[in-house]
């Protein structure tokens, strides 16, 4: 019998605040080749055209996108519930997809949608999200963000589906990545040494997250 080739996890990317897909494919780059071949990326803009000056000025080119907007100490937002609307039709139209991958921004939207999934509030009409990787991510309802009416619920329960997060020793979030943590029935992490970026993989990181990969190809 002729065996059937592996289908690589398709991943939907969603890049950090007020940068974009391509500059977050290009990001993605440090990461080894033979770790990327393995999963199928796919990088979208955020919905918004930014409001206010990126943190990537002068290291990436514009134009620079946010997922949605927030007051100075994190309590109330505008555009949340456009936002993960805009990601259901990004998913309808160009998917399917089997995971999520989130930097920054990104990971704080990529780590709710399995808990808003289930509880029917968002992305009802796609497959169910069987991974996320959540770099710099932080917690809608956690110590430093409030959550918005819509992911209220997000994490009332243990988050079931694999996930990957990366801590890095020098980067602001890390406080956030750890509580994050929690939520989420069987983490993996890679620690890094670095601070708020997408981290070159030593020989650890690869392994740690060729395994997890391989964890997730069994369920597709």
């Amino acid at each position: 019998m002729e065996q059937q080739p592996v289908r690589k996890p398709r991943v939907l990317c969603l890049h950090a605040f007020r940068t974009s897909g391509k500059i977050f494919e290009k990001m993605t780059e440090v990461w080894p080749e033979f770790v990327r071949e393995k999963m199928d990326l796919v990088f979208i803009d955020a919905p918004f055209p930014a409001e206010g000056g990126s943190g990537v000025q002068g290291k990436f080119d514009p134009p620079y996108y946010e997922w949605f907007q927030f007051n100075q100490d994190f309590s109330e937002y505008r555009n949340f519930d456009e936002c993960i609307a805009y990601i259901e039709d990004c998913m309808i139209r160009m998917g399917p997809f089997d995971g999520l991958f989130g930097f920054s921004q990104g990971a704080i939207i990529a780590s709710a949608l399995p808990g808003m999934q289930a509880e029917g509030v968002a992305l009802t009409s796609v497959p169910v999200i069987k991974f996320v990787m959540l770099m710099s991510g932080s917690k809608l309802g956690g110590s430093m963000f409030s959550s918005p009416r819509l992911a209220k619920n997000a994490f009332s329960s243990p988050i079931q589906c694999p996930s990957l997060h990366f801590l890095g020793e020098k980067d602001g979030a890390k406080p956030n990545g750890i509580e994050l943590l929690d939520s989420f029935v069987d983490p993996l992490v890679i620690h890094h040494p670095e601070g708020h970026v997408v981290p070159k993989l030593d020989e650890k990181g690869s392994e740690i997250m060729l395994e997890f990969l391989e964890k997730v190809q069994k369920q597709l």
